[in-house]
Order: structure tokens, then sequence, then C-alpha cells
């Protein structure tokens, strides 16, 4: 294990993706992310204590602040979702609890909130489940879970009612819901119909009241979890009322740059907002208890326009507990502060600050340190240089440009630094205020570059090729070639004079930076290197890869290898001093490895970043090591050995404060500076004149006033010497006033001594004639005592006697019951010994009844054993069968398991139902409450009643005619569908003919082609006719033969054709008689079918239109009966409360008579 120890010393950058990433943990401390840590951030001393997160840690998702600022809760996923509770008191963040989802398979949890007295914590979890857990957090006891929404909305925020632990609140997509916590459950108190909103975030504002904000920029007032009112966002108007209905409709279409609310945050004078990008909104409280936006306080646009920082979304605000400050997080990474104590002070437009300074918000590309000056150069995706003081721990240049920065180098000096761009290789001064080009290399797509360390050279490359120019000629001095991959690391050796690379070939080689030649390689084409650097005496080489180990190269050959566990390295750092090799790994730990290296897994792992390790480097130093990976956040550690003492360098450092200026900008500041001189001095005889000016006005003024008060005093001084005048008769009245009283009050109280001396002569013989009488009844009592205890001992001595007699008659009594139950015992016994005798009989007797039975039985199992033969065989085919069976049995197990768990599923569905059924038990308990209301105002509603009887009858009377008129129309409709059946059934009839017609078509084209058919069959004949002439002709030499042939040839084809030809001819002429007669009959049918379809077109034309326009009438009536159903139902209803009301109160008026004659 490795001496030399890595302590995480600050920070520079913020963790996205976190849920409430900022919080304060007192007036001058900030709780945020960074990295796999949380970080708490002291503005004052611009100090940081970090929170290091757990080992096993594959992300954060949520922190949550308790309220008395103690506790900090950190959500995390690994292989189970779980929430670490931190105690902030202690120095180390120590680790109080750790909770977790129980039997739920959560993978994360998306929010969480503490109680307003910190005990509890509420946690939910993710999709598709989305369950919200209860804890009592400290004992780490679940006290209850409950399903908040369905997997297509997703939940954004839970909290606490800060005026009372047992109410929560849940918001997301289509879901904003308030439970209650109890017997024991979470039980939904109400939910309204928000499902078309998506609420991004909610704060309480009082114990009943809830302000949600949603992404089309829209604020919701909720009471009680009703939904009434929207606030409205303009700073003119105050806000306004709703409607239901307008603001569900207007939900449907919201366009695009409409601005999101995505964080509120509740303070004593209202509440703050963020209102899309780069704005915050304050709102205070009016007298009609609404809301007015007062001031809008916006992120300030940077200087360069290419990604304006107004642009970002704000992810989370926090106030400080004195609620002077307000801190905010956004979407890329920014931490910005305003001091809301500045704002009745400060009457320009207020404007956000950086709370530190600017991170990156893209992974880091580049890292690079220098030697004189303690500067550390970064480069990003986010298109921008930055350049970091590590002493004072601040930002001291920034820039942006149009492209990805894909490399950095420092030079040496501090002076200058070289940026790799895709198109370009880019030179730089280092200003005092801007990052300037001054020379261009055509080098494209530079993702590595390293100045040498006497600063003359630099290498950059680009692809497999490693280009080598001079700096203070910019000329190309060497080109190494010999990568078949892209080169993924290079590094220069303390002399200059060699160069290591490595590539994703496999390759290590070491190049001579003079000649251009490998001096060394070493090729392993099964491991693709990402890192490589010399060892501090530069004789050796050590390289990371994609083969989890960690090598040490000499002379072409490995001569050592770090064993990894399942992750592999991505960067490797190694110290000045020679002590120490760390390296990085995608998870974003980092390792610190003894140098030497051991031949074993010997390693200590530090938690760090939360995306892959890109770059490490230390400082010239060896006091700090730098390290960057791709979630934008760069650390700074301190490393010391295990006594705490910082390593020790042999090289001594000489730290320069120069920087570079422009002439131009340098005679630009002393031509603002004169300029301001000038400025200065007019301004003083400027405020001198108007200062001689005050002087004499306010001399003039303090005259005036002195006169004033001049007069004032004299009339001041005769008012008091009136009033003294006044006061001293007033004195002389008072003095005599009081002396008549006093004379007054000694007669009374002369009098009164004499009238209460008198009583207490009298009271005093009424108490020695009470004394006397007191005595004599005394005297009396004690006679009557001794009387009494005479009779006392007389009644004892007889009540003795008596007593006596009474046991003397009981201790008899007892001799004879001892006497029976002797008796009782023997006869017990002899009862015994007749029963044994009895038993043993019917032993003896069942003795020899069972050994017959035996001897049966063994006669029996004989014969069974023979039929147990039969049955074995018996069984084997059986068993046969049970296999069948048993494999029948698990496709039914299969076949169960699948039900069960539809069962399980439809076990969920009834808990929901179950939920929504609590849910408007609820609405009814509310229901119940409102008709209690109601009745409150019967006395209103009776005013109504004649009104409300006058109007019903009204609505009778109307009602009546537009009903007949709805008979009529449906009367004339039933007519209207008649006529369409019957125009129906006629067009049925003409297609029946029409298919008969096209039947008897198909018929004749049959005759026809048989016709066809025996004309082809003559043709056929008289082509064998002449065939046999032909063959005739040749035996015109031979009559004989001729005649023979002639009459073969006659009887073969004359008879029949004859006869055949008469038959033909009749054959066609009715062919043609029955053509011209269906030609006929089909024209004239056609005629008919058209002229009855443009009939039957123009009758369904008619009876479209008319159904159209009664079907309209019939829609309006029937709105119109409907509004008239719904009133006539509100009249009832108001007259069922009154009747109901009417009946309460006799009784109610019966009981107060009760009461009162009680």
């Amino acid at each position: 294990m490795s001496s030399v120890v890595a302590q995480p010393l600050f920070s520079f950058g913020l963790r996205t993706g976190v849920r409430n990433s900022v919080s304060f943990c007192d007036e001058n401390t900030v709780v945020f992310p960074c990295g796999n840590s949380c970080v708490c951030y002291n503005t004052s001393r611009r100090s940081q204590r970090f929170i290091p997160g757990s080992e096993k840690s594959q992300g954060m998702h949520a922190l949550a602040l308790s309220p008395n600022r103690r506790y900090l809760a950190v959500s995390e996923c690994g292989e189970r979702a779980s929430i670490t509770v931190f105690d902030l008191q202690h120095e180390q963040g120590r680790k109080r609890k750790v909770l977790t989802a129980g039997e739920s398979s959560a993978e994360e949890f998306v929010c969480m909130a503490f109680s307003h007295d910190s005990k509890y914590l509420i946690g939910q979890t993710g999709g598709p489940d989305w369950t919200l857990i209860f804890w009592l957090w400290e004992k780490q006891k679940v006290l209850a879970t409950v399903k908040t929404s369905t997997s297509h909305k997703p939940v954004s925020q839970v909290s606490f009612n800060p005026h009372n632990n047992t109410q929560l609140c849940v918001s997301g997509g289509g879901v904003l819901k308030l439970f209650r916590y109890s017997e024991g459950a979470l039980k939904q108190s109400s939910s309204p119909k928000v499902e078309s909103i998506f609420f991004l975030c909610h704060s309480w504002v009082t114990e009943e009241r809830v302000i949600a904000g949603t992404d089309s920029g829209r604020l919701l007032v909720f009471e009680s979890g009703d939904l009434r009112r929207e606030i409205n966002t303009s700073a003119q108007e105050t806000d306004r009322q709703v409607a239901m209905k307008k603001m569900k409709d207007s939900d449907v279409d919201e366009g695009v740059s409409v601005p999101r609310i995505t964080a509120i945050l509740s303070c004593s004078k209202g509440f703050i907002c963020s209102y899309g990008a780069g704005t915050v909104c304050l709102f205070e409280k009016t007298k009609e208890d609404g809301y007015r936006r007062t001031r809008d306080i916006r992120i300030p646009a940077d200087s360069s326009d290419l990604t304006p920082a107004e642009s970002q979304l704000i992810d989370t605000m926090c106030l400080s507990p004195s609620e002077e400050t307000l801190v905010l997080s956004t979407e890329r990474g920014q931490l910005y502060s305003f001091s809301l104590s500045s704002l009745d002070i400060n009457k320009e437009e207020p404007h956000f600050e950086f709370l530190s300074q600017s991170f990156h918000s893209k992974s880091i590309t580049g890292l690079s340190v220098c030697i004189r000056k303690p500067l550390a150069a970064t480069s990003s995706l986010d298109h921008s240089v930055r350049i970091w003081n590590y002493e004072t721990k601040v930002l001291e240049l920034y820039k942006e440009f149009p492209e990805e920065a894909l490399s950095v180098a420092l030079h040496p000096t501090g002076l200058f630094v070289l940026v790799g761009f895709s198109d370009k290789l880019r030179l730089m001064n280092l200003l005092i205020d801007d990052i300037r080009t001054f020379k261009e290399f055509a080098v494209r797509g530079c993702r590595e570059c390293a100045f040498s360390h006497g600063g003359h050279m630099f290498a950059a490359v680009n692809g497999n090729v490693i280009h080598i120019y001079s700096v203070t000629s910019f000329e190309n001095i060497l080109n190494l070639k010999g990568h078949n991959g892209k080169v993924r690391g290079i590094e220069w050796s303390l002399d200059d004079g060699r160069l290591v690379s490595c590539g994703m070939d496999g390759a290590v080689y070491e190049w001579n930076a003079q000649t251009g030649k490998r001096e060394s390689e070493s090729v392993l084409k099964s491991c693709s290197y990402t890192d490589v650097s010399f060892s501090s005496d530069g004789k050796t080489i050590l390289a990371v890869g994609t083969d989890l180990t960690l090598k040490e190269i000499q002379d072409c050959q490995v001569l050592r290898e770090v064993p990894a566990d399942e992750v592999a390295h991505t960067a490797v750092a190694v110290s000045h001093s020679g002590r120490v090799v760390f390296t990085g790994t995608p998870r974003g730990t980092i390792r610190a490895v003894k140098y030497p290296l051991p031949l074993q897994k010997d390693w200590i792992t530090y938690q760090a970043h939360c995306g892959p390790i890109t770059k490490m480097v230390f400082t010239w130093d060896d006091q700090f090591l730098l390290t960057a990976a791709e979630d934008g956040c760069l650390l700074m550690w301190k490393v010391v050995d295990k006594e705490g003492r910082g390593l020790k360098s042999n090289r001594q450092i000489i730290q320069t404060e120069e920087i570079l200026v422009t002439k131009a900008d340098l005679e630009e500041k002393t031509q603002n500076m004169l300029e301001l001189k000038l400025r200065l001095e007019e301004l003083q005889m400027e405020n001198e004149y108007q200062l001689r000016l005050k002087d004499m006005n306010y001399s003039k003024k303090m005259k005036e006033i002195a006169e004033a008060f001049t007069q004032q005093i004299d009339s001041l001084k005769a008012v008091h010497q009136a009033m003294k005048t006044e006061m001293e008769k007033q004195q002389r009245e008072s003095q005599m006033s009081t002396a008549e009283i006093s004379e007054k009050h000694s007669e009374e109280l002369e009098a009164l001594e004499e009238s209460y001396s008198q009583k207490l002569i009298t009271e005093h013989e009424r108490f020695q004639d009470l004394q006397r009488e007191s005595e004599r009844m005394q005297e009396d009592f004690e006679k009557q005592l001794k009387d009494v205890e005479g009779g006392r001992v007389h009644t004892v001595e007889e009540l003795k006697q008596n007593y006596e007699a009474k046991l003397e008659e009981k201790d008899l009594i007892l001799l004879q019951c001892q006497e029976d139950a002797r008796q009782q015992i023997r006869e017990f016994h002899e009862v015994v010994r007749q029963v044994e005798e009895d038993e043993e009989r019917k032993i003896h007797d069942m003795q020899v009844k069972y050994e017959k039975r035996l001897h049966t039985e063994e006669e029996t199992s004989t014969s069974l054993k023979g039929e147990a033969r039969l049955m074995a065989q018996k069984s084997l085919s059986l068993q046969r069968q049970i296999d069948e069976r048993c494999s029948e049995l698990k496709h039914l197990q299969q076949e169960r398991q699948r039900l069960l768990g539809l069962i399980r599923s439809l076990e969920s569905d009834i808990e929901d139902l179950k939920r929504t059924v609590s849910g408007h038990e609820k609405a009814s308990q509310d229901k119940d409450k409102t008709i209690c209301s109601l009745k409150k105002k019967n006395q209103e509603l009776e005013k109504l009643k004649f009104v409300l009887d006058f109007q019903l009858n009204e609505m009778k009377s109307q009602t009546e005619p537009q009903q007949e008129d709805i008979v009529e129309k449906k009367e004339r409709i039933h007519q209207l569908q008649e006529e369409l059946v019957q125009i129906d059934k006629g067009n049925t009839q003409l297609k029946l003919s029409v298919s008969e017609l096209r039947l008897k078509l198909r018929t004749r084209d049959k005759e026809m082609h048989k016709e066809a058919q025996k004309v082809k069959d003559l043709e056929t004949h008289l082509q064998r006719l002449k065939a046999d002439l032909h063959n005739c002709v040749g035996f015109i030499q031979e009559p004989k033969k001729l005649k023979d042939s002639m009459q073969t040839i006659y009887a073969r084809y004359v008879a029949d054709g004859v006869e055949q030809s008469g038959v033909e001819e009749e054959i066609q002429r009715a062919f043609c008689r029955q053509r011209d007669h269906l030609e006929k009959t089909v024209n004239g049918l056609k005629t008919r079918l058209a002229k009855s379809a443009e009939q039957h077109e123009q009758v369904y034309v008619k009876i479209m239109k008319e159904n159209v326009g009664l079907i309209t009438e019939i829609n309006e009536l029937r709105k119109e009966l409907l509004l008239q159903r719904t009133q006539v139902k509100d009249y009832k209803s108001q007259l069922s409360v009154l009747k109901k009301s009417k009946r309460a109160r006799p009784h109610s008026e019966e009981g107060t008579k009760k009461v009162a004659s009680a």
C-alpha cells in the first residue's frame, strides 16, 4: 500500500443532472455535488469540505437538506437504490444511516424531502413503479409506501407540508397529488384533474396553499388540493381568476417558445420562481391574498456571443437562512448568487454574479501546468479554454472559441498556451485580460500536444503522426511516424532529449527528439494504450491501457506489471519525487500506487469524479495533483505522506509574476488613465463649487430656521409662564381642599373607633358565654361515655358465651363427617377391586379373540403377497402413467404461475382501484362538508324559493311546446325512413332481375360456344373430305379403286352431313331470334335502371337534406332540453335542501326547548 495519501482540497465544477443540487448549510456555506462527492463551500473563507460518495455508487440522482440544516440525504444508484444520510456538523460528514427501498426493485430515487422537524424522510423511486416511501429515518423504519404515478407520467418533485409533517405533495407529468399519513398508511387526500398539465416544480407557501409551475410557463395555485386560480406572470397586471374549462382547453396547444418554470422557492414576502432561460421573478403577496410580480433578476450575458449565458435553464434555487442571498444552479453546471438586500438600494437592472467562478459545462479534453507560475490550463468540448490559479483557487482567464478545444499545453513560463482545434493548432499569448492568437499551425484534429521542459519545442499529434515544432522559428523540425493507430499520449523527458508516445495500436515508442529515430519500442496488439509517462528518473516508462494493468517498460521489455481488478486505467501521473504513481479509471476513481511498483494488487482508491478520468498531472512542486474528467469537473488534491507532511522536491522552483500586455492595450490604458485623471480633476472642481453653493444655501436655511426657532422659543416661554402661574393657583386650591378633606376624615375616624370599641365589648361578653356553655357540654359527654363503656363489657361477655356454644356444635358435626368419609373410602376400595377383576376377564377374552384374528390375518397376508406381485407389475405401468401425469402437472404448474402473475397484476389493479375509491370517499367527505355549508345558507335559499318556483313553471311551459315539436319531427323521420325502406325494396328487386338476365346471358354464351365448337368440327370434317378427295384423284387412272373410294367417301360424309346441315340451320335461326330478343330486353332494362337510379338519387339527396336539417334541429332541441333538465335538477336539489332544512329546524328548536326546560 502506498505511503502517500491524497486529500481532496478544492473543486472547480458542478455535477449536473442532480435534483435539488444546491442548498445552504448556514449563512455562508453552500452544499452542491461535484464529481462523486458533495462539497461544502464556505463563501467567506473560500474553503471547501468534501463528503465522499459510496464506493460502489454508479451515480448520484438527488440531494435533500433537512430544515434544521444538519442532515444531508444523498440518493445514489448501485446494485440497489439507496439513500445515505450524512451529519454535516461532523467534520468529515459522518455517515448516519443508509436507507433502501426494502423489497422493491427500484433502481433509483429521483427526488427526496425531509419533514419540517427533520424526523421523517420521503423518497420517490423511478419508473415504472413510481413508489413513494415514507421513513422514520433515524430508526431505518419504513412507515408506509404508496404508488404515486404510472410509467408514462414521471414524478419530478416531492415535498412535506412545512406546517404538518403528515401531509405530502407529489407533482410531475399530469400528476399533482396530496397524501396524508394516518393509521400507518399514506392516503390520498386530493387529486385534481390535471392530466394534460406537465408540472416541473411546486412549493408550499401556506399551510393549505401550494403553487406549482408548468412547462408552459404557468403558475397555478392549489388550496387544499383543489385548483383555485392562475397567477399572471406579467409584471403589469395582478393575478386573475381563471375558469377551469378555459385552463384545460389552453393546455392542448402550447407554443415551443413559452418559458418554462423549473424552480419555485417560497419566502417570507411571497415566493421566487424561474421564468424561462436565465430569468428569476420575485412575487410579493398583495392585500387581496394574491401575488404581484415585482422584480426580475437575470443572468448576465457573457463577453462572447458564441454560447450566451442567459440562455441557461435554471435547475435549483435556494435561500440563505436570513433570506439575504439567493443562489441558483443551471443546467450547464454553473452557480450564480444574488444579494436580495441590494434590491432596494440599487435602482439599476439587477443581475446575478458567479458564486465563485464559471465552470466547464462539458467534458474536459486537456490539462496542463507550467513551471514558473501556479497556473493550470484546461480545454473542454464547451468551446472554452480556462486558466486556473491553483494557489489562490480562482479563475485567472477564460475564453470561448467557435470550435471545440481538443487539447491544451501551457508554456513553462506561463506566458503562452497551445490549443488544438479541429482545423488548426493555435499558439496564443496569455495577456492580462485576454487569450489572443498570434500563430497558427496546419495540424488538424490535434488531440495531444505538449511543450518541452525548456520551452523551445513542442510536440503535436495529428492522427498517428507526431509533429515537432520549434517555438522560436515556428518550423516543423521532425515528423515522427511509426504508429499504426491514433496516438493517445505523449510526454517529454526531463532533458528534452527523448519523447515517449503510446497509441491505440498497442505500441509504446521512445523517440530521439534530435534525430527522430526510435530508441526503444514495446508492442502489445491486444492492448489499446490510453496514457503514458516517464518515471521520475526518466529510465523507465509507465503505461496504462485496456488490458486492465499498469506496466513499467524499460529497454523494449515489460519490467513490472500491476494487475488490476475489473476496471481499466485511463490516465497515469508520476510524482516528481518518485514515491507514488496515480492512475485514473473509467468509473471516476483514482488510485495511489507505491513506486517501485508492487507485484500484487496494492493501492488506495479515492472517490473523485462521476465520469471517466481524461487527464491527470502533478504540479512542479509535487504539492498538488490535478485531475480532470468527462463530467467537466477539475479536482485539486493535496499530496502528503501518512504523517501529514507534504512531499519534498529536490527542484528549486522560482515563480514569477510577469504578465504579457500588448503595446496597444498599454497605450490605451495610459490614455484612459490620463482621461480619468482629467475627469477626476474636473469632478473635484465641480464638487467644490457645488459644495460652496450648498454651504451658502444651507447657511441661508440655517438663518431662517434659527429665526423661526427663536420666535417659537419666545412664544413657548410666554406659554410656559402662563402655565406656571396657572399651576401655582391650582396648587393653592389643592392644598386648601386637602386640608378640608383631612379634617373631615379625622372626625369620621374618631366616630368609627368609638363604634368598633362598643362592638368589641359586646363580642367579648358573647365569647365568655359560649365558653361556659362548651364546658357544660363537655361534662355531659364524659358522663355518657362512662355509661356506654359499662354496657359494652356486658355485651362482649354475652357474645363470647354464645359463640363458644356454637363452636362445640360444629366440632360434633365435624367428627360425624370424618366417620362418614372413612366409610366411603372403604366402599371405594371394594368397588375398585371388583372392577379390576372384571377388567382382567375382559382382557383374557380379548386376547383369545385377537389371536384368532391374527391367524386369519396371516392367511390373508400370504394371499396378499401373491396379489402384491401382480400389483408390482401394475405399479410399473402406473409409474409410467405417473410420469406422464407429472409432465402434464409441470405444464399445469407453468400455466398456474402465469395465472398467478396475472392475478398479481389484477390485485395491483384492485389496490389502485381501492386507492381511487378512498380518494372518492375523501371527495364525498368534502361534499358532505359543502352540504353543511349549504345548510347554513338555507335562509338565503328560502328567499329565492318563490322566484325558483316561478322560473320552474315558466321552464315547464316553455318545454311543453318543444316536446310537441320533437314528437312531430320524430313522426316525420319515421315516415321518411319508411319511404327509404320501400325504395330499398325496389332497388333489391331490380338487382334480382338484373342478376337473372345475367344468368340467361351466361347460358346463351355457353350455347354460342357450343355452336362455334360445332362449326370447328364441320371445318375439320371438310378438311378431311378435301384430303380424301385429293387421295381419290390419285386413282383417276384406276376406275375400280376410284369407285370404291368415292363410295366410302359418300358413305362417310354425305348422309350425316345432309341431316346435320338442316338441323344446324334451324338452330342458327332460333339462336338469332333469341339473341335479338335478349338484346332488346337488356337495353330496356338498362334504360329502366338508369331512370330508377336517377329517381332514387334525387329522392335520396332530398331525404338526406331533410335528415340533416332534422338532425340539427334535434341536436339543438336536445341541448335545450339538457339545459332545462339540469336547471330543473338544480332547482329540485335546492328545494330538497330547503325541505330538509325546514324539517331539521323544528327538531333543533324542540331540542333547544327541552334543553332550556331542563
